[in-house]
């Protein structure tokens, strides 16, 4: 079984009031969620998703990913009742990215699944990869090859997101399985630390500081230092082998690409 260490931080940010974001570091699932709607009550659609989530967490039964995915189509239906009942928090919603550990033929396997533009990285042999695909147009317009990911980062449709949970019909996820690799760190992010830090200094952080909730700590403080123009919250996932793995294993593992599970 994989031994998971979690370090966890967040912080408002200094141009914002209110922390939107909500986080989940438990058991065997890390989960960023970032509230959307301001006064239409972000934080409380945020915590609706995240809570559920912890629910599906409770106990040491496998997590499938089908379980994942229907748990999060029902945090989607509670966003809109909740809305529904006080009328203040219509349009709500909120992103959410995450990973946890689920069982695939009776053997550990990450999961990782996002809705919206918080994202998930993957730190293997010192290299940061995204794992996660943005839902938002300016993802789209440097898929389509009209901007680059350089322009992405200060261009003003980047707040702009094409999925998010609080939606009907519910957006659909999007989920990645793949196996473990000993050695491997997980960060789940809002946006708000990616507003302030590019890939290469998020590196950086993760590189120099092996203690998780150190490292999560540091990040956390370096984009609000850099300017925090929104709420930050990150999740550093560190992993160890799970016993008895072979070194073919190991060496074999397919690496994640960024081509969602249908």
């Amino acid at each position: 079984m994989l031994k998971i260490a979690y370090g966890v931080a967040t912080d408002p940010g200094v141009q914002r009031t209110v922390n939107e974001d909500s986080v989940v570091a438990v058991a065997r699932l890390a989960a960023v969620a970032d509230g959307m709607g301001g006064h239409a009550a972000g934080d409380v659609a945020s915590r609706i998703v995240i809570e559920r989530l912890e629910q599906l967490a409770v106990g040491d039964a496998p997590i499938g990913p089908d379980d994942l995915l229907a748990a999060i189509e029902d945090a989607n239906r509670r966003i809109l009742d909740a809305a529904t009942d006080e009328p203040g928090r219509s349009g709500m919603g909120t992103t959410l990215s995450g990973v946890g550990v689920a069982s695939i033929g009776g053997s550990d396997h990450w999961v990782v699944f996002n809705v919206g533009d918080s994202r998930v990285y993957r730190l293997a042999e010192g290299r940061l990869t995204q794992v996660t695909i943005d839902h938002s147009e300016v993802e789209e317009l440097v898929a389509a090859g009209a901007i680059t990911p350089s322009e992405a980062r200060v261009d003003p449709r980047r707040n702009i997101v094409t999925r998010s949970l609080g939606t009907d019909p519910a957006p659909q996820t999007d989920i990645w399985v793949f196996p473990p690799t000993p050695g491997e760190r997980f960060l789940v992010c809002s946006d708000g630390l990616t507003l302030e830090m590019t890939d290469e200094q998020i590196t950086g952080v993760l590189a120099e500081e092996s203690e998780p909730q150190r490292a999560a700590e540091a990040l956390v403080t370096a984009a609000v230092a850099a300017g925090g123009r929104d709420n930050v919250t990150v999740v550093v996932v560190d992993v160890a082998p799970a016993s008895g793995m072979s070194e073919l294993s190991i060496d074999t593992a397919p690496r994640p690409d960024r081509t969602p599970r249908p």
